[in-house]
Formats: structure tokens, C-alpha cells, sequence
């Protein structure tokens, strides 16, 4: 019997009936590729919350209905039933003291349509759709080709070549 299936049935066996992770199946190189050396029996640290960008700017969407990025600090915003601290400036009777982005008209509409006197339950939560961005280096190659971009014939997909191969 082929070692590398052996290992794998003892590992998968073990997992199942609860037992812990043999030593022998961790050093053979038995663990998750995205985990890095992690063992598969213990939590990797995250890797720090940092660089978040806070610029106050607007960015321009990828594609349409893109929901706006949050182009500033979220830590600490309280966004729950109770409140919602994204509307101290975002609400439109606060914009003109605020200068802040006003909520597009869809965020009073129920889901018939029906135009409310304040924010629909359903767009309450801001960050469900909206998120705040970090500058930090991609963690998979991305070979996304805006729309607009893509039917321009600047990229090679649109022009009919063939693109680059993955990495």
C-alpha cells in the first residue's frame, strides 16, 4: 500500500473518531498549504489588523452596483439595533453640517418600493454591503478586467489574444 495513502487514511481515521493528529502524519508535511506550518491540531495567529485607509476619498467602483467602499476608520463605530453610528453623519438631515456622503435613496425604499420616512431595516447595517479598505498586498493573484476595460480591447482577452498564464 502506497505510505502517502496510509498516512492519509490514519490522519482522516484519527479526525474522525476525535483522536488527536499523529506526530508522524504532521511532520510528513500532512497540513493545509494556506495555513502555512500550522499544525492541522492548532489555531494560527491572524495576521494584524493594519493599515487601514483613511483618506477620505472617493474611489471608483470595479463594476456596476458596486456598493462604495468606506473610504475612512470604522474602529469603534457601534453599527447594532441600537444604534448606528454611521448615520451621525450620513443621515440626510445631518449632510449639510456634515458634508458627508448622503445615503442613496434606496436605503429609504422598503422591499415593495415603498418610500420610508427613515432607513429601511434592510439597509441598516452599513458594512453588510459597505467596507472600509486596507492597504495591504493581495493574498491570491487577481486577473479581474473591468467591463469597461475589457471591451475597450486594451486587455488581451478582448483584443483575442491569449492572457498571460497564472502564476
Amino acid at each position: 500500500m502506497n505510505a502517502w495513502f496510509a498516512t492519509g487514511v490514519l490522519v482522516v481515521t484519527a479526525l474522525v473518531c476525535g483522536a488527536p493528529v499523529p506526530v508522524a502524519a504532521q511532520s510528513s508535511g500532512m497540513v493545509d498549504a494556506m495555513r502555512g506550518s500550522t499544525p492541522l491540531d492548532q489555531e494560527p495567529a491572524p495576521p494584524p489588523l493594519v493599515n487601514q485607509e483613511n483618506k477620505d476619498v472617493r474611489r471608483t467602483r470595479a463594476f456596476a452596483w458596486q456598493p462604495p467602499t468606506i473610504p475612512h476608520r470604522i474602529d469603534g463605530y457601534q453599527i447594532d439595533r441600537n444604534a448606528n453610528k454611521c448615520m451621525t453623519c450620513h443621515a440626510r438631515t445631518r449632510i449639510e453640517e456634515t458634508r458627508a456622503i448622503p445615503l442613496s435613496p434606496t436605503h429609504y425604499m422598503d422591499r415593495d418600493g415603498t418610500m420610508r420616512g427613515d432607513i429601511s431595516p434592510r439597509r441598516y447595517f452599513c458594512t453588510t454591503c459597505h467596507v472600509p479598505q486596507d492597504e495591504v498586498k493581495p493574498l491570491v493573484a487577481n486577473r479581474y478586467e473591468d467591463f469597461e476595460k475589457a471591451g475597450s480591447g486594451s486587455t488581451p482577452a478582448a483584443a483575442g489574444r491569449k492572457p498571460a498564464p497564472r502564476p
